[in-house]
């Protein structure tokens, strides 16, 4: 049994990780889903949307703890009972250090601030799994489990913040949500391509090869295919390579470069990427296209809820471009192909957000909808005007 705690928009956390084990049995709390799942091991930097991943326990946690190899132990203890505390969590890692230290061992608590360690607190501190003697125990009421995986902040923002080709005009899509947007379209194999027809800077590409995929890009903007370009080289250079989260996927590299130059220790294999210029309503891709993931228009950038006639032109322009584009893409990709579109959505006055009404069209064009309702599925920050609606298709 696993738990994982969720980020802070759970329903999207939720649907990334029911995407990818369909077959999985999932229990929802306040801030984390406990869920089984017939594998071996899940890599937490595969999903954008997790902040924790633990397993549970097969024995008392001080058992657990007993078992660990000579040396200090670090320990943090997390708190996710119904009627949880600062105190109760506290409480609890007090209670097992005073025991082990009766029984001989150096044992450092992690300071609770709150009833559960924050993602920071517990990345920094090492409690990620990756080390036997640094661990974080979450308890559920009556259950324990072991943290397996913290989500690695750090890489994330550099992978954000450090690509050499960044244009803040044209919208920044965060490499979470990038990779949410890859998940959902479900389990594919190593290898497989994914193409997104509104690459950008390539945040969506990057991230597709970071999970071990193929990377197909286009974009109408010339300046934009260059950016992708661009970003993608540098996110391939050697020295990036382990300065980005770890992935047991092969590390990818550009179609022009040498492999040696660019290969890791721990990758025997390469992935390529390949980014061209073309108008998604029109452009002829190459093929095999295995998943299409991308962020179609979101019109322009807004700092104030836009009036009523502003915001149907708005409507009507990206709702243009989205249906342009699925209607192009229909005949070039096979039944079952998944399409995840993250489609613009306004803030209203009323705090409700905006949606493009066009799933009718979208169905008529030979596309199954997944979640025609999407309650839940809006990204965004408080108070942002322009939202992300993650719309999920499969041709049929």
């Amino acid at each position: 049994m696993y738990l994982a705690v969720l980020g802070r928009q759970p329903e999207i956390s939720i649907a990334e990780l029911e995407a990818q084990f369909p077959k999985a049995q999932f229990l929802a709390g306040p801030a984390y889903v406990t869920f089984s799942a017939t594998v071996s091991t899940i890599n937490i930097d595969r999903f954008g949307g997790v902040l924790k991943l633990a397993k549970a326990l097969d024995e008392k946690p001080l058992e657990f703890l007993q078992k660990l190899p000579e040396g200090k132990i670090t320990l943090g203890v997390s708190d996710y009972s119904l009627r949880a505390s600062r105190k109760s969590a506290t409480l609890e890692a007090l209670k097992l250090k005073k025991i082990l230290v009766r029984h001989g061992r150096s044992v450092r608590v992690v300071e609770n601030k709150d009833a559960t360690l924050s993602t920071a607190t517990s990345l920094h501190n090492g409690l990620s799994g990756k080390n036997e003697r640094k661990v974080e125990l979450i308890k559920l009421d009556d259950e324990w489990y072991r943290v397996i995986g913290v989500q690695d902040i750090d890489a994330y923002a550099k992978r954000d913040q450090a690509r050499p080709a960044r244009d803040a005009k044209v919208g920044m899509l965060p490499p979470k949500l990038a990779q949410i947007l890859i998940n959902l379209c479900g389990p594919l194999s190593e290898g497989s391509t994914i193409l997104d027809p509104f690459c950008g800077t390539g945040v969506v590409l990057q991230e597709a090869l970071l999970m071990g995929y193929r990377a197909y890009g286009t974009d109408v903007d010339e300046r934009m295919v260059e950016y992708s370009k661009r970003n993608l080289e540098w996110f391939t250079e050697p020295e990036n390579i382990h300065s980005r989260a770890a992935s047991p996927r092969p590390v990818a590299t550009g179609e022009a470069r040498s492999t040696s130059r660019c290969r890791a220790p721990e990758a025997p294999r390469m992935n390529i990427f390949q980014v061209q210029q073309g108008d998604a309503t029109s452009f002829t891709w190459q093929q095999p296209i295995d998943a299409v993931a991308c962020e179609g228009y979101l019109g322009k950038p807004m700092s104030n809820i836009p009036p009523e006639i502003k915001l149907k032109t708005e409507k009507q322009e990206c709702g243009a471009i989205v249906l342009g584009f699925l209607k192009n893409l229909a005949s070039q990709i096979k039944s079952g192909t998944p399409v995840v579109v993250a489609a613009p959505a306004w803030l209203r006055e009323d705090g409700i957000y905006s949606r493009l009404e066009i799933l009718d069209e979208i169905a008529d064009m030979g596309y199954n909808v997944h979640n025609k309702t999407r309650e839940g599925l809006i990204y965004h920050r408080d108070g942002q005007i322009v939202a992300r609606d993650i719309i999920i298709l499969r041709k049929k």
